[in-house]
């Protein structure tokens, strides 16, 4: 279907046109996860994902007249900002249909691309359908997001690199979405290096490769939630399929709690923001057994465009999970300086308080006594315990809240 010598045409087709992402050693990941761990930093593409590989690769081989009718695509967003981006920069009007819920960062950037976007229905297959009805009724030449040779072969370029960069590799593992991008990256760098396993991850929300594997043929999933919406797709391609099949090796999925820890891990360790489609190969090396202990992979953060508003609530429901935030309920009798006495006791613990709630009409204490909420920045769980020690020997009624 592909040969090596397709996949260095697209390379040599996309220089100039893509970044060739640096590789780099992370001394901290290795530790982590007891490997030699590189990550592969896609995340760093002009429009933030690998997405640009496949889309411009399809771009550069249409025909004049194809490009003068222009383009039509679905994503839920990475593609479809790449195929603005090159559309753009090639002057071929590109039109984009996005889920209603497409990550806002996404959205406004394939606008400021000069996309008209399109918001239609509530996941990417219901877009897919919209974009199908454009382009069947002559609104332009579909780009298909995955399930394309062209497409699959910009994304095998990453394989190609990878070899050269690190060419005593063992391991890549890659997210896995409609299958393009773990297709390709196993074609490429098993071209190069047959010997290198390829681990492909898909959320455990959606895992629609591991079903189309089990089945052997691609099944249409329920649509779900997941923080990984680059990698949300209910059905896989039939091409991706059979390319999977035949040159991953194995296919894992995580949990939504474990993609949200890997943001986290990056942003803190590798000063690196990436979605959850981006986190998925760390979440998996973090929490799977993938019998890579000690051996040299490459995790391949395929994308780095993700909201703030959701990257600041996995911050904080990190640090809640890792102990540095909590919320403490204390029984207080109410009286002057009953209030300055506790924060000098958590004070004294070095807690850092970052808010107070007085609770006494919605409260359950005796008339005379007042509930005060606390949410207190520590150092770990180690504080916390220490903090609620010394409280209960003063003589509070202490309660530490639910997550």
């Amino acid at each position: 279907m592909l040969t090596l010598a397709d996949i260095e045409a697209a390379r040599e087709r996309l220089s100039g046109a893509v970044y060739e992402t640096p590789c780099a050693y992370s001394q901290t990941l290795s530790d982590l996860t007891r490997t030699q761990c590189f990550v592969k930093l896609e995340n760093l593409q002009m429009t933030g994902s690998f997405k640009e590989r496949g889309a411009a690769n399809l771009l550069l081989q249409l025909s004049a007249a194809e490009r003068a009718q222009g383009v039509v695509t679905a994503s839920a967003g990475n593609h479809g900002l790449a195929v603005a981006f090159h559309g753009a920069r090639l002057g071929i009007p590109v039109t984009i249909v996005m889920p209603e819920g497409a990550p806002l960062i996404k959205l406004t950037s394939a606008r400021r691309y000069g996309a008209e976007v399109i918001l239609h229905g509530t996941n990417f297959d219901e877009a897919y359908a919209r974009a199908r009805e454009i382009t069947d009724g002559g609104g332009g030449v579909f780009v298909h997001p995955f399930n394309d040779l062209r497409v699959i072969a910009g994304q095998a370029t990453i394989g190609l690199e990878l070899a050269e960069q690190q060419p005593d590799l063992d391991a890549v593992v890659v997210a896995v979405g409609g299958g393009g991008l773990a297709a390709g990256v196993a074609l490429g760098v098993k071209a190069r290096r047959p010997g290198v396993r390829v681990i492909g991850v898909e959320a455990t929300a959606l895992p629609a490769m591991v079903r189309a594997l089990e089945a052997g043929q691609p099944v249409r999933l329920p649509a779900a939630p997941t923080i990984a919406d680059g990698i949300a797709v209910r059905q896989v391609g039939d091409l991706t399929l059979d390319l999977v099949r035949k040159h991953v090796d194995d296919v894992v999925t995580v949990s939504e709690e474990e993609l949200a820890n890997a943001i986290l891990l990056l942003l803190e360790i590798e000063k690196t923001v990436v979605e959850g489609a981006g986190a998925a190969p760390l979440a998996a090396l973090v929490n799977r057994p993938l019998g890579l202990a000690g051996a040299r992979v490459v995790l391949v953060l395929s994308g780095g465009n993700i909201d703030v508003t959701m990257l600041s609530r996995i911050i904080e429901r990190g640090l809640v999970k890792d102990g540095r935030l909590v919320r403490v309920g204390v029984v207080l009798h109410d009286r002057p300086g009953a209030l300055s006495r506790l924060t000098a006791l958590i004070a004294e613990d070095r807690a850092n308080i970052l808010q107070i709630d007085h609770h006494r009409a919605f409260s359950s204490t005796a008339i005379g006594d007042t509930e005060v909420e606390l949410t207190l920045e520590t150092s770990g769980r180690e504080q916390i315990d220490r903090l609620l020690t010394r409280l209960v020997s003063a003589g509070y009624r202490v309660e530490e809240r639910p997550r």
